[in-house]
This record gives C-alpha cells, sequence and structure tokens, in this order.
C-alpha cells in the first residue's frame, strides 16, 4: 500500500504538510482501584515523541484501563502519566485522540458526517468539516462512499472511516484499544497492513491494546507484556521489524517468529 493511500489527516489548522508536534507518553509509578479492586500495580512505561508501543496481557489485566487513564479518561489513584509537558487529564485528553473497540459510527450519519465529527466538535461550520474531511476519503480508500450510510459499509471500511474521525483533529498521540478486534482475520491483515502504511507516512506516538501478540509486534516498535491483574510489565520486547510495507513477509520473518514465541511465553507466564 501506497504512502498517499494510508496517509493520515494533519490538522486543517497547520499549513499544509505541517504534522502535529511530537508528543511522547511517559508512566511512572502508577497505580489504580476501583474501591477495593487493584486494577493496576505499580507500573511504568515509556513510549519516545513517534513511537509506537503494544500492550498486550490476559483479558481483564487492566489494558483497556491503563488506555483511558493515558487518554485523560480517568484520574490515576497513584503515580504520574504525562503527554509531553501535560499531566492533567484535559490536558492528556487535549494531545491523544482515543479510539474503542468498537467503530462506534452513527447509523443515521453519513460516512462523511462521521468522519467530520471531530471538526463539527471543534465547532468548524457542516460544510466546511465535511470538505475538509472530504479531501481525505480517497486517501484512505473511501472514495466515492462519501454518502454512504454505516450499515452498508464492509467492516474494514468503516474502521477506515472511525480513523478518519479519530484522526481528522490531528491530535499527536493515539491511543488504539483493539481497534480491529471485530474484524475476520483477511480484513485485519489488510487493516493492519493500512495502518502501518498510514503510520510511516504521517507518524504519531501510539499506545495500542490489542490481544494479538503478532498485531502487536507488527504495528509497534516495542511491546509490553503485562500480568493478569493488578496488571504490572513483564516483559519488554523490542520489535524485529516494525510495520514493514511487506506485512506477510515480515511476521513469518524467523527472527519475528522468535521475538513472537518469547512474547507468548511471557503472556502464558504473567497470565499465572
Amino acid at each position: 500500500m501506497s504512502a498517499e493511500t494510508g496517509q493520515f489527516a494533519a490538522d486543517p489548522s497547520l499549513p499544509a504538510g505541517q504534522g502535529p508536534p511530537g508528543v511522547g507518553v511517559a508512566v511512572r509509578g502508577l497505580g489504580h482501584r476501583f474501591g477495593e479492586l487493584e486494577a493496576i500495580a505499580r507500573l511504568d512505561l515509556e513510549v519516545p515523541a513517534q513511537g509506537a508501543l503494544g500492550l498486550v496481557g490476559p483479558s481483564g489485566c487492566g489494558k483497556s484501563t491503563l488506555l483511558e487513564l493515558i487518554a485523560g479518561l480517568q484520574q490515576p489513584s497513584a503515580g504520574e502519566i504525562a503527554l509531553g509537558d501535560s499531566r492533567d487529564p484535559a490536558g492528556r485528553l487535549a494531545r491523544c485522540a482515543f479510539m474503542p473497540q468498537r467503530d462506534l459510527l452513527l447509523p443515521w450519519l453519513t460516512a462523511i458526517d462521521n468522519a467530520a465529527l471531530a471538526l463539527r466538535n471543534r465547532g468548524v461550520r457542516r460544510a466546511a468539516a465535511r470538505e475538509q474531511a472530504g479531501h481525505l476519503f480517497k486517501r484512505f480508500g473511501l472514495g466515492g462512499f462519501e454518502r454512504t450510510r454505516p450499515a452498508e459499509l464492509s467492516g474494514g471500511m468503516r474502521q477506515r472511516v472511525a480513523f478518519l474521525r479519530t484522526l481528522v483533529a490531528g491530535k499527536p498521540v493515539l491511543a488504539l484499544d483493539e481497534p480491529f478486534a471485530a474484524l475476520d482475520a483477511i480484513t485485519r491483515a489488510e487493516m493492519q497492513a493500512w495502518l502501518a502504511a498510514a503510520l510511516g507516512a504521517d507518524p504519531r506516538t501510539v499506545v495500542l491494546v490489542t490481544h494479538d501478540v503478532e498485531e502487536a509486534l507488527y504495528l509497534s516498535d516495542r511491546v509490553a507484556v503485562l500480568s493478569a491483574r493488578p496488571a504490572r510489565v513483564v516483559e519488554q520486547l523490542s520489535a524485529p521489524n516494525p510495520r514493514a510495507s511487506d506485512r506477510d513477509a515480515a511476521v513469518t520473518d524467523p527472527a519475528f517468529v522468535a521475538v513472537r514465541e518469547q512474547a507468548l511465553a511471557a503472556l502464558h507466564g504473567g497470565a499465572q
């Protein structure tokens, strides 16, 4: 897939060709409780500006909670989270685009109006928002589907609309919570390759939650394996060839397979 096809949207308020400034993520001594339930133990993580970190761990270990804390949707019980120089929840939320597991497209809106929601929420008038989002539809592989309702789109196309909606605001940090979980295996692999090309064309700082170790290693520079609840980091692994243009070749390379097996072993050990 070409860079042109995958390139993310820049913030419309910035000059053409100028993306958002790099903002990294730092997590220090993080702990979080829901009443008496300890969801996250003392946890340290770091993602450099325009780097990508994958988070994998057993079901219910607190991955999605950790992502919401990073994005500023919750305030941690202990420790500190910084996105660039911002540590308060409102500041983190202002710098972070959060995409939940479901695409959450509004069924009564067309694809272009769903994609333009981020702009509309910033006070951009409907016609201007449609125009700005519309310029990106061909680049996102959605050309000709601007007036289509979500129910008439394939799963992969719905995900692309959701990404466009998430990214059109131009925020420098992306928090992605199982973005491809609802897709079939073939479409999921295609979307992984699409996202890899997009990140190569217009890098952002990414924190990706996924149950798929292969997906995490392919899309991320580093993968943090979390333990069962309360979540702690069991192991961090460097990806052999993150976001390679040939996904199939990348995930079958012996070096990739070896790291994948190491990650799976750490995952199984941390689930005990």
